[in-house]
């Protein structure tokens, strides 16, 4: 019988009198009445520890005994897992005291002279006073969990980012930290070397994780560098806050900003190559309380577009966009929230129709990819470029196809619905949450239903979400109640008739011990048939269209969702997190 947390009432009367750890794991539920009274039966028997009784049995998981015994010892408890390193407490504790007393430095205090330190045994008064007295710095102990201190240890001080960073930081003295770029002097040249050199690096392990935005933000006594991987930012990197104008100016330097316009908002944009990948890095500026944050968006020039099949489109979803996009004319909708992949989409239709034979123009905000054969425009409101006006110039230059980034006022639909009317394929996005909600969307842009009904032809929607990491993945069998919630979203999609595994990924070096490695999309593909082309003109509801959809066989988003489940692509979480109405 699983263990059970005592109520509330006994927890208040319990609470005077805990003394030992079983007490508080069985406060926290993680073991039973009857395992509290055995371990402490054994502890008399036997004189060992309750620790030792407890490890012995394999009564609890390592984080919950963890837990416990800092609840015991009133010393706070950290997970690692979502610590990011620190350089600069890696730079004061070497390696092979780390890993001798099995510790971890998460950060340092200059002002009062404290390592923060997270401990397998935060008791241990030993390995306490040796690190006090290497380092100088007086210890806060944090307990956290043996073998995520021992894997933390390995990552941190041989990842190229901490490893890199924390060399950079020992060779600039700490009466010298204050890097002022506009500075002369030998000096100055030394430091302003080792704040490229910091740089590069945060660039380079952007590349080899394969993330897609750098988040560089000043925090109040240091700043932190965040990285979205696989759409998930992490926390990976912490830097002394005396080094955040020099890593400013030097990204301001080569993105072609003004180092000494700190009051307002500002872009550029540069390349950078890694590991013989060149990418092609946005970066924006913004003021904020403590400083300047930097987000950098990194866009790859070479591994070239993926095709449909790749994004995860399959079955009655690509069937029904294949036949949209075979037609010579019509529009074509992408439908999602920010970050939902529908540039990536659009530039793999834009590359499976290109040919010599027609003649395809995109206007976008910004131009992502580069794609040969294809007449990119960039928009540039400054100058009078918008999304209406160069639609309204495209029409004089022939196209076969138009790309349009985004509809988003009513000039701009009602154009894009004419140019389709008149002969031509037009693609845009749009954001809506789902398929249906497009058309609604377009009609309260003032687009005539009547117009509307004859010249779209198909909307998309889509999420992207991530893929278990295929090296680390295990099998589990679900609960019962969640099967049967699956099998009534899906209806006659349900394949399997025997037992169902679901999968998830345990997490290795290779994924970032994320479990997770890689994005898949899930789709849902509106065909405007001739009902839907009715409920248009009828002004009706995304619901009744949706229903309406559905009865003509459109798979949604989430039973897209739950079939990439069964077929071991994705975790259940992860479509429960994108795609839970």
């Amino acid at each position: 019988m699983p263990a059970q947390p005592l109520n509330a009432q006994n927890d208040q009367n319990f609470s005077n009198v805990v003394k030992t750890l079983a007490d508080i794991l069985l406060l926290q539920g993680s073991i039973s009445q009857e395992q509290s009274r055995q371990i402490k039966f054994t502890e008399i028997q036997t004189g060992k520890t309750q620790e030792e009784i407890v490890l012995e049995q394999g009564f609890v998981a390592e984080a919950d005994l963890v837990r416990a015994k800092s609840n015991l010892y009133n010393i706070p408890f950290l997970d690692l897992e979502t610590t990011p390193s620190s350089p600069e407490a890696l730079s004061i504790l070497p390696q092979q005291v780390a890993q001798r007393f099995r510790v971890f430095p998460i950060s340092i205090d200059k002002n009062s002279k404290i390592l923060n330190l997270a401990m397998a045994d935060p008791l241990d008064l030993t390995a306490v006073g040796f690190i006090e007295q290497k380092t100088g710095y007086r210890v806060k102990p944090y307990a956290s969990q043996p073998t995520k201190i021992d894997t933390q240890v390995t990552a941190a001080y041989s990842s190229s980012l901490a490893k890199e960073v924390t060399e950079a930081l020992k060779e600039v003295a700490p009466e010298k930290r204050l890097i002022q770029v506009v500075d002369s002097g030998r000096t100055s040249v030394v430091r302003e070397e080792k704040v490229s050199e910091i740089v590069k690096q945060i660039l380079s392990f952007a590349v080899k994780s394969r993330a897609s935005d750098i988040h560089i933000e000043p925090q109040e006594k240091s700043t932190r560098v965040r990285y979205r991987i696989d759409g998930i930012l992490q926390e990976k990197l912490t830097t002394p806050k005396e080094l955040h104008d020099g890593l400013v100016s030097r990204i301001k330097i080569l993105s072609g900003m003004k180092i000494d316009e700190k009051r307002v908002p500002q872009d550029g944009r540069f390349n950078f190559s890694a590991d013989n990948e060149e990418v092609d890095l946005r970066v924006s500026t913004l003021p904020t309380t403590w400083g300047e944050k930097i987000v950098i968006r990194l866009l790859k020039k070479t591994g070239g577009i993926p095709d449909l099949t790749e994004l995860g489109l399959r079955g009655r979803a690509m069937k029904h966009l294949e036949d949209a996009i075979v037609r010579p004319h019509g529009i074509i909708l992408i439908t999602g929230p920010t970050g939902s992949g529908k540039t990536t989409t659009l530039y793999s239709i834009i590359q499976r129709i290109n040919t010599p034979k027609v003649n395809i123009m995109t206007l976008e905000d910004p131009i992502e990819y580069k794609i040969a054969g294809v007449n990119q425009v960039q928009v540039n409101p400054g100058a009078g470029l918008t999304f209406a006006s160069g639609l309204r110039s495209f029409l004089r230059q022939d196209p076969n196809v138009i790309l349009v980034g985004e509809i988003r006022d009513q000039e701009t639909a009602d154009l894009a619905v004419q140019a389709s009317l008149t002969g031509h394929l037009v693609f845009s996005t749009l954001h809506t949450t789902d398929a249906s909600g497009a058309l609604p969307r377009m009609l309260d842009m003032g687009a005539e239903p009547y117009l509307l009904a004859s010249s779209i032809t198909a909307i998309m929607a889509q999420r992207v979400l991530r893929k278990i990491h295929t090296a680390c993945r295990i099998d589990y069998t679900p609960d019962e109640k969640v099967v049967m919630e699956i099998k009534k979203t899906l209806g006659n999609l349900w394949k399997p008739d025997t037992g169902v595994k679901f999968y998830k990924g345990q997490g290795c070096n290779e994924c970032g011990n994320s479990g997770y490695y890689g994005r898949v999309g899930i789709f849902e593909v509106l065909p405007v048939s001739e009902k839907i082309s009715r409920l248009i003109l009828e002004r009706s509801s995304s619901a009744e269209i949706e229903n309406t959809a559905k009865e003509e066989g459109m798979v949604t988003m989430k039973q897209d969702g739950y079939m990439k489940v069964i077929d071991g692509m994705t975790s259940l979480e992860e479509v429960l997190r994108v795609a839970q109405e």
